[in-house]
């Protein structure tokens, strides 16, 4: 029996007892965690398909321990430009081992016939009744224009991504970014791929409201994404 589960934004082939790498998970290490976000069943040859997921399936596992992934060096270059940039990035991953797959609940998903169009019946339109002057509206105020964005992304582990989703959720600018709590900000960039941990993004925006940009940049050489190295 195997299955096919979304699990951090990945999707994964599982079966029971099987070891899996996946992005970093909120709980701690030795807790059980459940995803219900099943796409696929397979148990002894029945195949069961989710649209998009199935109904009541669910599979369980347990957090072995938290992890940092391999070393990537990412180097960025521009012709002619003189310019040259080198970063390291080590991904955050938990491994997890798979308990059980419950398929209970789980129906195939089948399709449905379009039910026959029934003819209308036509009604004769009533007559329009003669329609009284409309009076003039009243002239609506101009919309107050919203403070100008800041550019998130000088934030250390924030990309264009993740900024594009934080304006969208009203965190704007640096102010805002340094008074959200990083569980909320958490939160809001949760439908975002890949593991953000948020704690230090406040304090370093709170720096950057005060236009405190070099110790700003102290404190991003001793983070790697965000993170504290």
């Amino acid at each position: 029996m195997y299955a096919i589960v979304e699990i951090a934004g990945q999707q994964f082939k599982v079966a029971k007892d099987q070891k899996v790498y996946v992005h970093r998970l909120q709980d701690k290490e030795g807790s059980k965690v459940t995803f219900d976000n099943v796409l696929l069943v397979e148990d002894k040859g029945n195949v069961t398909i989710g649209a998009p997921a199935i109904e009541g399936a669910a599979v369980t596992a347990k957090i072995l321990s938290h992890l940092k992934g391999d070393k990537v060096i990412v180097f960025k270059k521009k012709r002619r430009k003189g310019y040259k940039k080198k970063n390291g990035h080590r991904q955050y991953l938990s491994e997890i081992q798979i308990e059980s797959i419950a398929a209970s609940g789980a129906k195939k998903a089948t399709k449905k016939k379009a039910a026959p169009k029934k003819e209308e019946a036509k009604v004769a339109a009533p007559k329009a009744e003669a329609k009284a002057p409309k009076a003039a509206a009243p002239k609506k105020a101009a919309p107050k224009k919203a403070a100008k964005a800041d550019d998130l992304k000088k934030i250390e582990g924030i990309g264009p991504k993740i900024a594009e989703t934080l304006v969208a959720a009203g965190i704007a600018t640096y102010a805002d970014l340094a008074k959200a709590k990083p569980a909320k900000i958490s939160e809001i960039i949760e439908g975002v791929r890949g593991n953000h941990v948020t704690d230090t993004w406040p304090a370093q925006a709170k720096l950057a409201a005060a236009d405190k940009w070099d110790e700003l940049k102290v404190l991003q050489d001793k983070l790697d994404g965000g993170v504290e190295k």
